[in-house]
């Protein structure tokens, strides 16, 4: 079953759980989520970048959604880090069922407005919209980008950015990164923000940048309120770690045979994180 973010989110705070966002890239990516998240009955969040849509193209979602729908599974597919009404325009039209629209770099009032005016667009069809406070910091190890010093979510501006913009869900800013880590760089989670955020906020939030971060602060975190997670990096380095070690060793020029080996270390991962999040066979609270 294909939902929107606001339904896949409403029994996550109650029953203390998140549900991961796995960023896609393909179809072998969609494969390894959808197949998962079946096989272990928890619900899911299909997230595609701008720059990945605009490599998959808007008719591979026709295949997407026919998957999803058919599937007792719940599933929600979003647009990740949209930049401009276009973006959210486009995506709505391919049939995703949430987007999330991020001007954490503009300035304050432009970021309210322009989230507004996708909040007023989006829910007239249905569609659930994230917005984002603060900002994600960059490793330098992935498309998604960021910046080079975090700018936290103030709570105060938080409770008065959801209040003034509707949003659904709001992804805040407490130290993570997109990416995987470098050696030298070490996550400094800012729990108590997220604690003060939760308790002035009713809706859902959402941490961006998951991988690579400490599992109890990421276990902690989903304690404090976030009911959305988004995975990305430590999905796909599993995925083409195997890729290269295969194409190391073999000469094999065959999708059917070298992708295969892939999909199921990119299961593990997301197997893996289902379960930190607490969401494995939470498929039940949604029937």
């Amino acid at each position: 079953m294909l939902i929107s973010m606001k339904e896949m989110l409403a029994p996550t705070r109650e029953n203390r759980f998140a549900i991961g966002a796995f960023n896609v890239a393909d179809s072998c990516f969609i494969r390894a989520v959808v197949e998962e998240a079946e096989a272990t009955q928890t619900p899911a969040i299909i997230s595609i970048h701008p720059s990945e849509l605009e490599f998959v193209t808007d008719a591979f979602f026709g295949y997407v959604r026919e998957r999803t729908l058919k599937s007792t599974v719940p599933f929600t597919l979003h647009l990740d880090h949209g930049a401009s009404i276009a973006q959210v325009l486009r995506a709505i039209q391919c049939g995703f069922t949430s987007v999330m629209i991020d001007g954490s770099l503009l300035p304050y009032e432009e970021n309210v407005a322009l989230t507004k005016e996708v909040v007023k667009l989006a829910h007239a069809v249905g569609v659930s919209v994230e917005g984002e406070l603060g900002t994600i910091g960059d490793t330098g190890t992935t498309v998604e980008g960021g910046v080079s010093k975090v700018i936290y979510t103030e709570p105060a501006q938080a409770e008065d950015f959801v209040q003034r913009t509707g949003v659904d869900t709001l992804a805040v800013a407490i130290g993570t990164a997109h990416g995987i880590y470098p050696k030298d760089m070490k996550p400094e989670l800012q729990m108590h923000i997220l604690r003060d955020i939760s308790q002035r906020l009713s809706i859902p939030l959402v941490l961006h940048g998951g991988s690579a971060n400490p599992d109890a602060e990421i276990a902690e975190a989903v304690t404090l309120g976030v009911g959305k997670i988004n995975i990305s990096s430590d999905m796909k380095f599993a995925y083409f770690q195997k890729v290269r070690e295969i194409l190391a060793r073999e000469t094999w020029w065959d999708p059917n045979v070298i992708y295969p080996d892939a999909i199921a270390a990119a299961k593990e991962v997301i197997r893996y994180k289902m379960n930190l999040f607490g969401g494995l066979g939470k498929a039940s609270l949604y029937r």
